[in-house]
C-alpha cells in the first residue's frame, strides 16, 4: 500500500536535511541545486539513505494508516498466537514482556533539554551516541521486514496543544494499538500533518521485537525505551509490550505542555499535563479529575453511565479547561464484567485490541478471571466505543472536584477524605498507592509505593513543578478536594477485602451532587498520625464501618494492629517525602502525616 503523496515529500524531506548535515563548505554548490525537488532527485542516488526515517520503499512494504479490517488481515496472517474473539475484538500475545520496563527507560542528556528534566532514577541519562546506535538498530531491523506499518495520529484534543506523532513499526498489532490510543485525524488534517502549522512530527520507532545491544553504553538488559527531546524521537527495543508506546507519548506530554503557551508565564496559565482520568456531568458544567496510578481505579470510575467521559488516563488542564492526551482508553481485564462494568466490557468489540488474554478455543469466549499469562491483561479501544464519551473530548470549562486516587494495601486509610489546600498539595506529591500485581514486571502481589504526582514514571520536570502549577489552578478556579481510597477495608491485603465498587461508586455520586461537601464538621472525624478528616456517620448506603477504618479493625478485635500499622504507614510517607521538603513550604509539610501526631478529643 503506497504511502499517500504528502508522506512521500515528507520523507525527502527529511531525507535532505538528514543528507545534507554531513556536506561541507565545499559541497554548498551542490545543496542549492537540489533545492525544493529534493524529493525527485532521491530516486538515483539517495533513496536507500531513505531508511534513516525508517522506510526503505526497495525492500519494505508500507502499510500507511490502515484500516482495522486491514490491520486485523495483516495480524492474523503474519503474527503468531492472534485470534479474533466473539465478540470480535482481536487478540494478541506481546511476547515475553507483558508489562512495562521503566529500570530499561533513557533519556538523552541534550543540550535543549537538560536543564529541565528531572535526573536521577525517573530519567536516567543517556549519551546521544548510545541513542543513535540504538535508532540504527531498530531502522536496521525494521528495514528487513517485508511489511512496516506507519500510523500517524495527534496526542491531544485541544488544536492549540495537540502534538503530531508518528509510529513506525513492524507489527499490525502496535499500529491498530496506537491508531486507538492516538486521535485519528480528518483527511484534511492529515494533508497538513507536517506544514508549518504544526511541529514537527514525533517519530516512534518499535523495533521491539528485536533486542538492543547489551554492550552499548547506557544499556543494562536487551531492552530499551529511550527518548530525545531535541531530535523528537523514541526508540523502542526488546520489548513488544504496547503500553510503552502509549506512556511514551505521555512522557512527551509531560516535558512539552509546561512549556505551553510560554514557559515564562504564570503557574495558573501554563498546561498542566496530569495522569488522570476525567469526566463530566450532564448539565455540562461539571468536571471531574481521579489522579491516581495503574489499577486504582481511573479507567472503572471514570465510566460513570450517568456522566460523559472525557478520557480515563491522561489529560491537559490548560488555562480555558480541560482536555484528554489520548484518544481512546486502555483497560485493564482482570475480572472484568458486564456486571461490574458494562461500558468498558461492551467497548470489546472489532477494532478493538485484547493483550495477553486467555479465551476458549473453540467459542472464543474469553476468560477475564484466567490469569495464567499474566495479571495485567489489557483491552485498547477507541473512546467513540464508550456510548456516553464525549467527543471531541475536549471542554471549556475546568474542574469543580478534585480527587486523588489511592489503593491503600496497609488497609488504614478511609475510603474517602476531605482535604485542605495544603493537604491536596503533599499527596499529590507523595502520590500513595499500592503497585497492583501485573502492572509492571515482576511485580506479584501489591506492595506500598510512591510515585510522585501519581505518576512518577512519566515524570520529566521535578515533581514540585508540576505540584506548583496544580496548587496555582486550584486556587484561581476553587476547587475542593478529596483523597479517595479503592484499597483494602478491615485489614490489610491477605486479612482485609477490598473495597467494594458499589460503594466507591457511591462515594463519587456523593461528591458530585454535593453531599459529602455540605456535611457538617460534627459528621466528620479527624485520623491519629494522618490527620485525615472523614464521615463518621453513613453517606448514602455506604455504612460507617466502612467509612471509619479504626472501627472495622476494632470490630475484628485488631485494636492495637490497627495503631501500628497506622504509625508504620505514617513513617513510610515521613521518610519518603524528605526528597521534597526542601522545595516545599512549611505549611505542606506539616499537612502531611507524623507519627507524633494525635487529634484532638472531640467533647
Amino acid at each position: 500500500m503506497a504511502a499517500p503523496s504528502h508522506l512521500k515529500k515528507s520523507l525527502g524531506r527529511n531525507l535532505k536535511d538528514n543528507y545534507l548535515k554531513h556536506w561541507t563548505p565545499e559541497d554548498g554548490g551542490k545543496t542549492s541545486a537540489m533545492g525544493a525537488d529534493m524529493e525527485d532527485m532521491l530516486t538515483d542516488e539517495h533513496v536507500r539513505s531513505v531508511q534513516n526515517l525508517g522506510l526503505d520503499p526497495d525492500k519494505v512494504e508500507v502499510y500507511y494508516n490502515a484500516s482495522p479490517a486491514i490491520l486485523y488481515e495483516q495480524a492474523l496472517r503474519y503474527e503468531k498466537g492472534t485470534s479474533i474473539t466473539a465478540t470480535g475484538a482481536l487478540v494478541v500475545r506481546s511476547g515475553v514482556k507483558t508489562g512495562r520496563s521503566p529500570q530499561d527507560k533513557r533519556v538523552v542528556d541534550e543540550p535543549s533539554s537538560s536543564r529541565d528534566v528531572w535526573w536521577g532514577k525517573v530519567n536516567i541519562k543517556l549519551e546521544e551516541a548510545s541513542f543513535l546506535v540504538n535508532r540504527e538498530r531498530a531502522i536496521d531491523y525494521l528495514n528487513t521486514n517485508d511489511r512496516i506499518y506507519v500510523t500517524d495520529g495527534f496526542a491531544g484534543w485541544d488544536p492549540d496543544y495537540r502534538v503530531p506523532v508518528r509510529v513506525i513499526t513492524s507489527r499490525a498489532y502496535h499500529a491498530l494499538f496506537m491508531q486507538n490510543m492516538l486521535v485519528v485525524p480528518s483527511e484534511k488534517e492529515l494533508d497538513e500533518f507536517e506544514v508549518d502549522a504544526f511541529p514537527k512530527p514525533f517519530v516512534i520507532y518499535n523495533a521491539g521485537m528485536f533486542p538492543a545491544n547489551r554492550y552499548t553504553e547506557g544499556m543494562t538488559s536487551s531492552t530499551s525505551v529511550s527518548i530525545n527531546f531535541e531530535r523528537g524521537e523514541m526508540v523502542i527495543l526488546g520489548t513488544q509490550y504496547a503500553g510503552e508506546m502509549k506512556k511514551g507519548v505521555l512522557t512527551v506530554m509531560m516535558y512539552l505542555m509546561p512549556l505551553r503557551p510560554s514557559r515564562n508565564l504564570s503557574p495558573a496559565v501554563r498546561a498542566l499535563p496530569l495522569h488522570s482520568s476525567c469526566n463530566v456531568g450532564k448539565d455540562g458544567d461539571v468536571s471531574l479529575f481521579f489522579f491516581g496510578l495503574s489499577g486504582t481505579g481511573k479507567t472503572t470510575l471514570s465510566a460513570d453511565p450517568e456522566r460523559f467521559l472525557i478520557g480515563d488516563d491522561e489529560h491537559v488542564w490548560t488555562s480555558t479547561g480541560v482536555f484528554n492526551i489520548e484518544g481512546g482508553c486502555y483497560a485493564k481485564c482482570i475480572d472484568l464484567s458486564r456486571e461490574k462494568e458494562p461500558e468498558i466490557f461492551d467497548a470489546i468489540r472489532f477494532g478493538s485490541v485484547q493483550e495477553n488474554v486467555v479465551f476458549d478455543q473453540w467459542t472464543r469466549e474469553v476468560d477475564y478471571a484466567d490469569v495464567s499469562i499474566t495479571e495485567n491483561t489489557r483491552c485498547a479501544y477507541p473512546l467513540k466505543f464508550i456510548p456516553n464519551a464525549y467527543i471531541p473530548a475536549t471542554i471549556k470549562s475546568h474542574p469543580s472536584n478534585i480527587i486523588l486516587l489511592t489503593c491503600d494495601a496497609f488497609g488504614v486509610l478511609p475510603p474517602v477524605s476531605k482535604l485542605s489546600p495544603e493537604q491536596t498539595m503533599y499527596h499529590f506529591i507523595a502520590g500513595y498507592t499500592a503497585k497492583v500485581a501485573g502492572t509492571e514486571m515482576g511485580v506479584t502481589e501489591p506492595t506500598a509505593t510512591f510515585s510522585a504526582c501519581f505518576g512518577g514514571p512519566f515524570l520529566v520536570w521535578h515533581p514540585y513543578h508540576y505540584a506548583e502549577m496544580l496548587s496555582a489552578k486550584m486556587v484561581a478556579h476553587t476547587c475542593p478536594a478529596w483523597l479517595l481510597n479503592t484499597g483494602w477495608v478491615g485489614g490489610g491485603y491477605g486479612v482485609g477485602h477490598r473495597c467494594p465498587l458499589k460503594y466507591t461508586r457511591q462515594i463519587v455520586d456523593a461528591i458530585h451532587d454535593g453531599t459529602l461537601l455540605n456535611l457538617p464538621d460534627s459528621s466528620y472525624e479527624t485520623m491519629s498520625c494522618f490527620g485525615l478528616s472523614h464521615p463518621k456517620v453513613q453517606v448514602k448506603d455506604v455504612p460507617s464501618a466502612i467509612l471509619n477504618p479504626q472501627e472495622a479493625w476494632e470490630a475484628s478485635g485488631k485494636a492495637a494492629e490497627y495503631k501500628e500499622k497506622v504509625r508504620h504507614l505514617a513513617g513510610l510517607f515521613e521518610k519518603n517525602f524528605e526528597q521534597y521538603a526542601p522545595q516545599c513550604s512549611e505549611a505542606v509539610i506539616q499537612a502531611g502525616p507524623r507519627t507524633s501526631f494525635e487529634p484532638e478529643k472531640r467533647k
